[in-house]
């Protein structure tokens, strides 16, 4: 079975297990590269980027290309139909297209942000804890 991790997964820390064929997307790549840059905490930044490092070590992240766009637009309809604003978490939407295009399931910590996408992807609930200077 393949599974996506979502970035919510990535950055829980080492203690995370979750079975199957394990990919990530490009998308939470630039999640994660954001969060390095973003802080001007000097420790909070080095334990961030070997986090990236060693993610990039592990992963050959799946691309953001024509397939996974068709499933962002798919998504993006299913979440206005739901009520809500895909604007609001467009990289989390991208993960789950992703994990939609390459017909796999989505492993996520924050399973209330996708719920409304579960007609169309197997969802994952994955219970973390948060590593400290994520």
């Amino acid at each position: 079975m393949k599974v996506v991790l979502d970035t919510s997964v990535l950055i829980a820390g080492p203690n995370v297990s979750v079975p199957g064929d394990l990919a990530i997307s490009a998308a939470s790549i630039a999640e994660l590269q954001f969060g390095v840059l973003i802080t001007d905490d000097a420790t909070v930044r080095a334990h961030r980027l070997t986090r990236l490092t060693r993610i990039l070590q592990v992963f050959a992240p799946l691309p953001f290309d024509t397939r996974v766009a068709a499933s962002y637009g798919e998504l993006a309809a299913a979440t206005v139909r739901a009520g809500r604003q895909p604007r609001r978490r467009q990289l989390d939407l991208v993960v789950a297209a992703t994990a939609h295009a390459y017909s796999a399931h989505l492993a996520t910590a924050n399973l209330a942000d996708v719920a409304h996408l579960s007609d169309l992807i197997d969802l994952i609930e994955v219970p973390t804890r948060t590593e400290p200077l994520t």
